[in-house]
């Protein structure tokens, strides 16, 4: 009797500390992850309030927890030390979600549990894993396509819109997709890389206006980076970027008063630090987690890489396409 009524005591305190541990007012990530080398995990996402951007320490096991907030569902990203890519998951108020595997492979080799969206991602990762690991992108987005059509009461078919679809450049084509997706389906905190701008509202279907940028400075945390007052080249790319040397000294030629920001658009990084080693120490480095799908980069309508954009000091672009030439070429005079 004496040890029943020491439990009956107890139980309410122990329901509420598992209540507590992920409560509705916060979402929970337990990871438990091999090939991390380091001892930290970086995690990204847009938070109600802004860009969340924490480190979180990974015991020698890989074992990690986080604990966020976010009233709807955002899109949240894990990269390791050197900022490669490592999980991207969906995530609010209430999950309670299990990241484990190999992260060393950033397609296949981390799974996710916890709640049936991420299972439903994964899933659809898994089964068409052939075509994520293709270079072409275009059966990918082909099952994506297909995906989004017959699935429009799924908020997965916004995930994979706005998270590994590529084929950007058909603006209608995007909106006819999204459009095609129940409102239930794809709330604001999801869609807003597809449809807002740099700031707000829908994005413009002739010549934009970039005032701002917002991505990861090269060796530093997220930077919103102006685009007014001064003429502005940005350089997208990714790797292997052929004949690096030759771009360098045609920008390095440039006006002093020309703003030359260099941005990699791809989740691979590995690479990034050796590529930009012998760049002029003027250009200023960034990266697009969300590669071309970034908001205010996706304006640009890149269909290729390298691209170039050319934006005069009141943020209007002059100029966006694959040519390094024709786009020194359009820089307005001062």
């Amino acid at each position: 009797m004496e040890m029943e009524k020491i439990f009956r005591m107890l139980l309410p305190l122990a329901l509420a500390v598992l209540m507590g541990a992920c409560s509705s007012d916060n979402f929970k990530i337990d990871g438990k992850l091999t090939g991390l080398d380091g001892v930290a995990v970086r995690i990204v996402f847009r938070g109600d309030s802004g860009i969340v951007d924490e480190w979180q320490n990974v015991d020698k096991e890989g074992r990690f927890t986080y604990q966020g907030v976010a009233a709807n569902p955002v899109l949240v990203t894990i990269m390791n030390h050197r900022g490669d890519l490592v999980k991207a998951l969906v995530a609010a108020n209430g999950d309670h979600l299990k990241v484990q595997g190999d992260a060393s492979k950033a397609i296949g080799g981390v799974k996710v549990k916890g709640n049936r969206l991420n299972e439903d991602w994964q899933l659809f990762i898994d089964e068409h894993l052939a075509f994520y690991n293709d270079p072409n992108p275009s059966r990918l987005d082909a099952a994506i396509e297909k995906y989004v059509r017959e699935h429009p009461d799924d908020m997965l078919s916004t995930v994979l819109l706005a998270n590994d679809y590529s084929d950007y450049s058909d603006h209608a084509k995007m909106d006819m997709l999204l459009k095609s997706i129940e409102a239930k389906a794809r709330p604001q905190s999801l869609a807003a890389s597809l449809t807002d701008g740099p700031t707000t509202g829908r994005k413009p279907r002739q010549v934009p206006r970039l005032m701002s940028l917002m991505l990861i400075k090269h060796g530093g945390d997220f930077e919103e980076i102006t685009l007014t007052g001064h003429r502005t080249l940005l350089s997208l790319w990714a790797q292997p970027q052929q004949q690096r040397s030759s771009l360098a000294g045609k920008l390095q030629a440039l006006d002093p008063s020309v703003s030359v920001i260099d941005i990699l658009a791809e989740s691979d990084t590995m690479r990034w630090h050796q590529a930009i080693a012998s760049d002029p120490k003027s250009w200023r480095h960034y990266w697009s987690p969300g590669g071309p799908l970034e908001p205010g980069i996706q304006l640009l309508g890149i269909t290729s890489m390298p691209w170039f954009a050319v934006t005069d000091s009141t943020g209007l672009v002059i100029y966006s396409g694959p040519s390094i030439d024709k786009a020194i070429k359009s820089l307005p005079s001062n």
